[in-house]
């Protein structure tokens, strides 16, 4: 029950380190993306919570 494994020819692994570069950078990407969104969403939070906190020291 064993399977052999063959080891793909010279141009598919060179296709296929390409590709992963290529996903690897747009990991990347996403995840610089994915920091924006989160700094931008604490940001608001910390603005909404500042809010309500001169709201409740005010009267």
């Amino acid at each position: 029950m064993t399977e052999s494994f063959k080891i793909p020819d010279e141009q598919t692994r060179k296709n296929s380190v390409e590709n992963l570069k290529k996903v690897s950078q747009r990991l990347d990407i996403l995840g610089l993306e994915m920091d924006e969104l989160l700094a931008a969403i604490e940001a608001k939070l910390r603005c909404q919570r500042r809010e309500c906190l001169e709201r409740k020291y005010q009267h």
